[in-house]
């Protein structure tokens, strides 16, 4: 697994485990103590558990390399920049690890006899303006960001493969997903503004809206591209299907926090999509999905983890 010391990465390797899988992971290399290598974030308890670690640049020379050491059966692809608001200062490097780090997984899957499934993780940015109320796999892509139009390369790159040499491909689109170990994008920022006793800034009108899934769901949406049969070769959607604007959504975290939270406006934001939300009949009908835990549910045990560590 690619990423796998980030907020889902870690989430989905901890499951993996669970089920008793063999679970070898490339993580962001960093410096400590002078030695280059693996300083987890997220993944340090379930460490002596994990069959292989590789601390490398998942867009540089080693990590095709590496992959291809290992010769896995099924890639969970996860590595990403996924800032959005850094891809407007850094878009070179957004592409870089966004489509270079693709590439390197897919050239790795392509050499690999043995592979039965990649799956590439995509991004609801990829379609810009909603065409919709609710969208489906077949909206048009139109990404009105640099981070968009990276994924958008990325999922076509990973089409094409699968198109061209055969490569067992599925392409999972989560919408909007939070949980614990989130610590960028609006619900991990509203929390943390709550607890620390600031006001929750809601940008431009509030009325923006996105598609909230639980992490825990999210991890189901991930095997189920990793195994089922009918994901080969598919882009699927999965997100809860109701669209919470973010002056709602300010509200439901103040709720969840409790006390005394102020919600205050700024201003609006650059390149900012107006409406995100998901039709998930795909994943429902293809692959047996549906998200089982609500907004509210969901932000009181994030909350709850974040009051833990506050």
């Amino acid at each position: 697994m690619t990423g796998a010391d980030g907020f889902m990465g870690s989430h989905l390797t901890e499951r993996l485990l669970e089920l008793g899988a063999e679970v070898s992971v490339l993580v962001r290399p960093r410096s400590v103590l002078g030695t280059v290598g693996a300083d987890f974030r997220n993944l340090g308890p379930v460490a002596q558990r994990l069959h292989r670690v590789f601390a490398t640049d998942v867009a540089g020379p080693d990590a095709e390399a590496a992959i291809a050491e290992l010769a896995p059966s099924v890639i969970f692809h996860l590595a990403a920049d996924a800032y959005v608001e850094r891809s407007f200062s850094h878009p070179r490097e957004v592409l870089r690890t966004n489509m270079d780090g693709t590439m390197t997984v897919l050239e790795a899957a392509r050499r690999n006899p043995g592979i039965e499934r990649v799956v590439v993780t995509s991004s609801s940015e990829v379609y810009g303006p909603a065409q919709a109320e609710r969208m489906t796999e077949d909206h048009p892509l139109q990404p009105t960001s640099p981070y968009a139009a990276s994924k958008v390369a990325a999922d076509r790159m990973a089409i094409a493969y699968h198109r061209t040499y055969g490569t067992p491909v599925s392409i999972i689109r989560p919408f909007n997903t939070y949980g614990p170990r989130h610590v960028y994008d609006v619900i991990p920022k509203f929390i943390a503004q709550a607890l620390a006793g600031e006001p929750l800034l809601v940008f431009g009108d509030g009325q923006q809206s996105r598609d909230f899934t639980y992490v825990d769901d999210m991890v189901a949406a991930f095997l189920c591209m990793g195994a089922h049969p009918d994901a080969l070769g598919r882009v699927v959607h999965f997100g809860s299907g109701k669209a919470t604007s973010i002056a709602a959504l300010a509200e439901a975290v103040a709720s969840a926090v409790g006390g005394e939270v102020r919600i205050e406006s700024a201003p609006a934001r650059a390149a900012e999509v107006a409406r995100l939300c998901c039709d998930a009949a795909r994943a429902a009908s293809l692959l047996g999905w549906t998200p089982q835990i609500s907004l509210s549910e969901g932000l009181v045990r994030n909350v709850a983890w974040m009051r833990e560590r506050a």
